[in-house]
């Protein structure tokens, strides 16, 4: 290396640190009114799955398109669907060899139900302990606004970021994100990109960063069990009628043994086998597993014995009964034989498992053990598969970088039990991978009442993007690609 071209990397890196300087002052000199955007925007009771909420998840949309166009960000529109509207906005002046980051979030929440558990109003910002507690806080208004922020302080301090970022935000990902493929497949020019950026996974702890490299699929069924044609009296026809609630939960029995091994023939067929690399880079998460019975209330963990807790959580697919529906269950007693009773069924999914197949496996074997007393009709909803991602690509490390300069402390890398399936669709559309950079803790609530989000997280998850985009962009400019 000349000397010349050593001095003039100086000079590069020294104007570089001082424009972080810069962004990041902007940061610590807008806290308040950061935390201000954030308290309106969790005001607004986006529930998209409820159709009397459809003006308020709309309003959200545009609250969240105001607030980007203030921010700097340009060609903000809002993409109209099938349900409820997507939002979109870049900024695309960067010069080459910079990277392009798309950047996707969702403004909808969960329905708060049941709201007698809520301490507080679920739609009624409180801020208490260092968290702030409402609908959406963690899951995803508040991991989402982060990002916005970040493109504020670059554009507001510097002028400009050290790399092209679109936004894509939308307003059904609690519904399954119905509409949200027909936008990416008619908008691939305009969501083209390197990668993709999602905050909406969480951290073990305020002091130890995780990066989530995986995530596991789904596959939802509905079952409905008729037996007679109407609700019968069990005294006069108990004995000679199959209870439909008794054969259900018959069934229910059949689908797994006591240690949690799915007894469906042939489901574990395409299950990838964890690496011994694997196992080791998971046996690194600092899950204490007293520390997880703690949080869960569950007086004893459970599950496959040849594993462990952390690879059962992300790593091994899962089959529950997640809501039974039969029978009366009012006040007092009522003996009846129900006519028909109903299950809800998940399953969790690992890399290679396809929904269809297992979703036709599970209908294959419900008909091997449904007796002829009873009928049974299956409902497979269209399922996600598994997401797993290379954890040694340079967007990998610039986030494990950008995680250990804000927290002090390098991040473990983990794959998450949930299902996130516009991943998979940014893959097959775009042909990207996702960066998942969450900074929720996993006592936050999400889907549940008294949902809340640490503001420290909050906070540093902005410096930790600020950082994220410049090292990403350092890397893109020594000629490291992003694949």
């Amino acid at each position: 290396m000349s000397p010349a071209y050593r001095e003039q990397s100086k000079l590069e890196s020294e104007k570089e640190d001082v424009g972080l300087r810069a962004v990041l002052q902007h940061v610590d000199g807008n806290q308040k009114a950061h935390l201000e955007e954030l308290i309106e925007l969790l005001r607004i009771p986006s529930i998209g799955a409820q159709p009397q909420h459809n003006a308020d998840t709309k309003a959200a949309a545009d609250w969240l398109s105001n607030n980007m166009r203030t921010a700097g960000l340009e060609n903000i529109r809002i993409i109209p669907t099938a349900g409820h509207p997507v939002v979109y906005g870049d900024w695309l002046h960067a010069n080459p060899p910079a990277p392009t980051v798309l950047i996707y979030g969702h403004y909808d929440v969960q329905p708060p139900e049941p709201l007698e558990l809520w301490e507080t109003p679920p739609f009624e910002p409180r801020i208490r302990e260092g968290y702030v507690y409402a609908r959406g806080s963690s899951d995803d208004k508040g991991q989402l606004h982060i990002h916005i922020k970040v493109a504020e302080a670059y554009l507001k301090s510097t002028g400009g970021l050290p790399l092209n970022v679109k936004f894509i935000l939308e307003g059904e990902e609690e519904s399954g994100s119905i509409n949200l493929n027909a936008v990416i497949r008619e908008n691939k020019k305009l969501l083209a990109a390197d990668i993709v950026l999602i905050s909406d996974t969480s951290i073990p702890s305020p002091e130890q960063p995780a990066i989530v490299y995986g995530l596991r699929g789904i596959c939802s069924v509905l079952m409905d069990v008729k037996g007679p044609a109407r609700d019968l009296h069990s005294g006069s026809y108990g004995g000679g009628i199959d209870n439909p609630l008794n054969a259900l939960c018959h069934i229910i029995a059949k689908l797994k043994d006591e240690d949690g091994h799915i007894l469906i023939p042939s489901f574990y067929d395409k299950v990838r086998p964890l690496s011994s690399e694997e196992r080791e880079l998971l046996a690194k998460s600092p899950l204490s597993e007293a520390d997880w019975l703690k949080e869960t209330g569950a007086p004893k963990a459970w599950g496959e014995p040849e594993y462990t807790l952390v690879e059962r959580l992300g790593a091994r697919p899962t089959l529950d009964l997640n809501g039974l529906v039969g029978g009366y269950t009012g006040p007092g007693t009522k003996t009846v034989l129900p006519s028909t009773v109903h299950a809800k069924l998940s399953m969790r999914l690992v890399p290679d498992q396809d929904p269809k197949e297992i979703g036709e496996l599970f209908r294959k074997y419900i008909a091997t053990i449904t007796p002829p007393s009873i009928k049974v009709n299956l409902a497979i909803r269209e399922g996600a598969p598994a997401s797993i991602i290379d954890y040694t690509i340079p967007p990998m490390k610039a986030a494990a970088a950008a995680y250990t300069k804000v927290f002090g402390k390098k991040p473990v890398y983990t794959r998450e039990g949930g299902s996130i399936p516009i991943v998979n669709q940014f893959r097959s559309q775009l042909g990207l991978e996702t960066i998942l950079m969450g900074f929720g803790l996993p006592s936050d609530r999400a889907h549940s009442p008294n949902e809340r989000f640490y503001l420290q997280n909050y906070c540093r998850g902005i410096k930790t993007s600020i950082y994220f985009l410049s090292k990403y962009a350092e890397l893109a400019g020594q000629g490291t690609s992003s694949s």
